[in-house]
C-alpha cells in the first residue's frame, strides 16, 4: 500500500509545491473552469446533434443502397444455382472441315 511519504519522496520539492498550489487554487479555479467548460460541452453536444440530424438522410440512403446490393447479390446467387452451366468441349476433329475433299 502506498504511503504519503513515498509520494512526497517521488514528487520532490517542485511536485509538492505544485500540489499545494493546486489545493489552494482549486476553490477559485473550479467555478471558472465549470463556468467555461459547461457551455463548451453544451456547444459540442449541440454540434453533434446537428451533425447527426443533417446526416440522417444520407445514412438512411446508404442503408437502402446496401440492402439493394445485398438483395441483388442474393438474386444472382439464386440464378446461378438454378441455371445449369453447360460446358461444351470440342475436339479438333469435330471442328475440321474437309474443304470439299
Amino acid at each position: 500500500m502506498a504511503k504519503i511519504s513515498d509520494f512526497v519522496e517521488d514528487a520532490g520539492a517542485p511536485g509538492i509545491i505544485a500540489g499545494i498550489g493546486a489545493v489552494l487554487l482549486a476553490p477559485v479555479l473550479l467555478p471558472i473552469v465549470a463556468g467555461v467548460g459547461k457551455p463548451l460541452v453544451k456547444s459540442v453536444i449541440k454540434g453533434g446533434i446537428g451533425l447527426y440530424e443533417r446526416s440522417k438522410g444520407t445514412i438512411a440512403e446508404m442503408g437502402e443502397t446496401w440492402e439493394d446490393m445485398v438483395a441483388e447479390a442474393r438474386a444472382e446467387l439464386a440464378d446461378e444455382k438454378e441455371t445449369p452451366v453447360f460446358e461444351t468441349t470440342a475436339s479438333n476433329g469435330d471442328n475440321v472441315t474437309d474443304n470439299g475433299a
